[in-house]
């Protein structure tokens, strides 16, 4: 049995001095960012140590600690994989438990960055625009007291502490797939900073530093079986590993306080005066199919995105979402070819290796569609390019969070509107119905695209076809 077997453990008098602290220690951070910093100091040195923060659950921290916040990275390769050790933790807070210490670590000195993977929702703010907002229950809380609930609480009050001390700031180093990352953080810190203290929001401003950056690397949920085959395969039990493909990307703006960071570039990221392009190209190239499949392919009986682009009517689906509907759209990066770039995500998709489940990249819709697909669709109609195998996703979204699917199962939706979503949906007798009434959601649809008729009517005939005919007849019909 693999619980017989001796745990996974790293010494922690050989962990390097923290330099860092990353708020929201999932999965994606240690099969990501992670790696990139413990070959960073491989290749350069420094002190550059990652204290992880979660936010709610101690999971994390009960799972690492015993094995001395050690944890191996299993890379999944269709010809086979390769594991390491990364031992770069030099310890998990739980922010609900002890707010205190969190904050007093973020104060420290010698905390230079502090970044954040706490997904599209975690940043309490109007997908739709952007904008912090102020009535969600965490902002109210954070304004008032000096103990935070939220992320962005946790950094102004950091801040806040660090401005009181004569510290510097630190820099804010998002790394979630939000448009313009960097800035949309700094807005939202700064919104809250002033709500609290001004002046404290323009030493932010003046004296902070918050690149934008973008991430790419496909890390599929660590199932059960996962860890009893790493066991059988190590001689160790480790009971936090993390699975992820052989591509990865991290393209990073070079702007931070003081000039102190690790040496990214050794460890094979990009460090560029400007992400834009290559953030647009990946948020819609792999993040808009990826939305788009996982909807799609989820109403359909499909459990993993391999799973679905194996289907042909749903290979040829995101085929021509690229070249129809998104790349026309876009500028590439200086040296990209768009073409190659998404045949190149096909691949990826194709790896029979990585079971990402579309149910997992379904989560959280309400938050991920306005940068991922409804930008484009606004876009193409500026540009009076026809947008249905979007506007079908967007239709799929609506099914998907009615909680049924196509063979009348309840599905589990995870998202932070889903009761409101759930009760828009069922609001309607018929079709036009439920599409108006979740078209009326302005933390979802911009007003200018919500009120389209152009849109209108082509999301209200492709909801009806779903429900008429289902994904698969949908996504096949769409394109002959």
């Amino acid at each position: 049995m693999v619980s017989d077997l001796p745990r996974l453990s790293a010494p922690i008098d050989c962990k390097p001095t923290a330099g860092i602290i990353h708020l929201g220690l999932g999965a994606f951070y240690r099969a990501h960012g992670a790696i990139y910093i413990a070959e960073a100091m491989a290749h350069s040195g420094g002190g550059w140590g990652i204290i992880g923060v979660s936010l709610m659950r101690p999971d994390q921290r009960d799972l690492l600690k015993p094995q001395g916040f050690a944890y191996t990275a299993v890379e999944l390769a269709p010809t086979g994989e390769v594991s390491q050790v990364i031992n770069v933790l030099n310890d998990v807070l739980v922010a609900q438990e002890n707010p205190t210490e969190v904050l007093k670590a973020m104060a420290s000195p010698a905390i230079k960055i502090v970044s954040l993977t706490i997904t599209e929702k975690g940043y309490c703010h109007e997908p739709s625009s952007g904008a912090l907002n102020r009535t969600h229950a965490d902002i109210i809380h954070d304004v008032d007291h000096s103990l935070p609930k939220s992320a962005v609480g946790f950094l102004v009050r950091a801040l806040q502490m660090r401005r009181a001390a004569g510290v510097p700031p630190f820099t804010v180093l998002c790394c979630d797939n939000l448009p313009q990352n960097g800035r949309l953080v700094r807005s939202v810190v700064l919104e809250l900073a002033g709500m609290i203290n001004p002046e404290l929001a323009d030493w932010i401003s003046q004296n902070g530093a918050f690149p934008s950056t973008m991430v790419d690397r496909i890390v599929p949920a660590t199932s059960p079986e996962d860890i009893v085959t790493l066991a059988n395969k190590s001689g160790y039990l480790d009971c936090s590993p993390v699975i992820h493909e052989p591509f990865r990307q991290w393209v990073i703006e070079d702007d931070f306080v003081n000039e102190e960071r690790p040496d990214f570039a050794a460890a094979g990221a990009q460090m560029v005066d400007d992400v834009m392009a290559f953030e647009h190209m990946k948020l819609r190239c792999l993040n808009g199919t990826h939305s788009s499949l996982a909807y799609m392919g989820y109403l359909a009986g499909y459990e993993s995105i391999f799973d679905t682009v194996s289907n042909p009517d749903f290979g040829r689906y995101c085929q021509r979402l690229w070249s129809a509907e998104i790349i026309p759209g876009l500028k590439p990066p200086e040296g990209v070819n768009l073409q190659d770039y998404a045949q190149a995500l096909f691949e990826r998709y194709s790896n029979p290796a990585i079971r990402h489940l579309t149910w997992q990249i379904a989560m959280d819709g309400s938050q991920k569609l306005p940068q991922r697909i409804l930008g484009i669709i606004e876009e193409n109609l500026a540009a009076k390019r026809a947008s249905p195998g979007l506007v079908l996703a967007v239709a799929a979204w609506m099914r998907y969070v009615g909680a049924v699917d196509e063979s009348g199962q309840a599905i589990d939706v995870q998202d932070p509107l889903a009761e409101l979503l759930k009760s828009l949906s069922d609001s309607g007798v018929d079709a036009a119905a439920k599409v108006d009434a979740i078209l009326s959601l302005r933390e979802v649809f911009p007003e200018s695209l919500a009120t389209n008729p152009l849109f209108q009517n082509a999301l209200l005939k492709a909801f009806s076809r779903l429900i008429e005919h289902g994904a698969q007849a949908c996504a096949k019909e769409l394109y002959q």
